[in-house]
């Protein structure tokens, strides 16, 4: 399905119900439970996630757009003129916009999987950037992406933009596969621009992740929402409890949903037991150094090209060019 517009189109890839029930269902009954990350974006989902961004135990977002609107204009002079800007995770673009300004692509393509807040996102760039041709395509970034509307698009480069360290949420192994889906995209001579977080003490990544307002915590126990709603699950919220830490050893932020007690949850004709004090692991955040993922970006056939960090420094962002 896709709407046009004179400047605008949407493209409605993204798979139906039944393939959310079967990822849940799937994730529910490993041995050790997780979900997909991917599915914390219901219209709830977005919106709590936009008042993460602002709590004051997250720095992430603060770190990443004072670097966009500092170094916007090097970023630009590096990805040169006539660029296409495939965005992966658009959410609000309120660090997009920076780039966009600074960058004058001649076409913008922003892939989500939050089909109406895609929708509204890329609506208001068509309307800000009335000579930018904008292309919404619902989504999963995760899996290896054709997107014919870039043939047809006068580019003289594609160029991947993927903020947020979103890339953190695949395991090092996960992110070299999806590094090596975005080469293939951007074909030769593209590039990528990606946020990624530092690894830092721990004390300060607990804290982002377990901020005092609990507003990550209603984040995390929205997913148990939403499969409720959407999927007709009978998950009580009031038995679990959001957990959130710094695994050192991994490199990586841990969430998981505990179960304070003993209790059986019915889902799609099943019914999945949890025993008190188990988990559901919902998201990783890995976080790295700068050398690190750069070796990871180098083993997926991108080279380094630029880094740039802040003062501290909490936050990276790197520009890599496909090698060879």
């Amino acid at each position: 399905m896709a709407q046009q517009g004179p400047r605008f189109a949407f493209h409605d890839l993204h798979p139906d119900t039944g393939s959310f029930l079967d990822e849940v269902v799937a994730g529910l009954t490993r041995p050790r439970k997780a979900l997909p990350p991917k599915y914390f974006y219901d219209e709830r989902g977005c919106a709590l996630f936009e008042s993460i961004c602002e709590t004051p135990e997250y720095y992430l977002t603060r770190a990443e757009t004072a670097l966009m609107r500092q170094r916007a204009g090097d970023m630009a002079r590096r990805l040169g003129p006539r660029c296409a800007v495939v965005e992966y995770g658009s959410g609000s673009g309120r660090k997009t916009r920076i780039l966009i300004e600074a960058l004058e692509p001649v076409a913008y393509v922003a892939v989500d999987i939050a089909r109406e807040q895609l929708r509204a996102t890329a609506l208001e760039f068509a309307r800000e950037f009335p000579r930018l041709a904008v292309v919404a395509v619902c989504a999963d970034y995760a899996r290896p992406l054709a997107l014919p509307a870039l043939d047809a698009l006068d580019a003289r480069r594609r160029v991947v933009y993927f903020p947020g360290s979103t890339v953190g949420n695949f395991a090092p192994e996960e992110a070299a596969g999806f590094l090596g889906n975005v080469r293939e995209l951007v074909g030769p001579g593209g590039g990528l621009l990606v946020g990624v977080d530092l690894k830092k003490p721990a004390a300060r990544l607990n804290a982002a992740y377990n901020d005092k307002d609990g507003v990550t915590a209603a984040f995390n126990l929205n997913l148990l929402r939403r499969i409720n709603r959407e999927l007709g699950a009978d998950f009580d919220l009031a038995a679990f409890r959001h957990q959130a830490f710094y695994n050192e050893p991994l490199g990586r932020i841990e969430m998981h949903l505990l179960s304070l007690r003993d209790q059986q949850v019915t889902l799609g004709g099943r019914a999945i037991r949890f025993a008190a004090g188990e988990t559901i692991h919902t998201e990783n955040s890995c976080k790295y150094t700068v050398a690190e993922f750069q070796s990871l970006a180098r083993g997926a056939g991108f080279e380094p090209a630029a880094c740039w960090t802040d003062a501290e420094p909490l936050f990276s962002i790197h520009y890599m060019v496909v090698s060879g």
